[in-house]
């Protein structure tokens, strides 16, 4: 799969898998769910992030902290969507 496309769909599935679950996956998730080896989606994890705005991962670590619009720590900023509240904001 070309590398541009890979990036995108790792972006993407990390936004998706926090609407689904309220939780970014961990890389070793990722590697599931794009049919990749782990130290593939770990790699293409951080690509997606270094092109993306407010992407980070905690410091020294692989665990995503923060993946626009949403928050992996708990924040002050609870987003609520049709009643259901599991999911922290920026």
């Amino acid at each position: 799969m070309e590398e541009t496309a890979l990036v995108q769909r790792a972006y993407t599935a990390v936004v998706e898998h926090f609407v689904k679950t309220g939780r970014a996956p961990h890389y070793t998730e990722l590697a599931g769910i794009l049919g990749v080896q782990p130290d593939e989606a770990r790699r293409v994890q951080h690509k997606a992030a270094e092109s993306s705005i407010a992407c980070w991962f905690v410091r020294d670590t692989d665990y995503v902290e923060s993946w626009a619009p949403f928050s992996n720590v708990p924040t002050h900023h609870r987003v609520t969507i049709k009643g259901e509240q599991k999911w922290y904001g920026q």
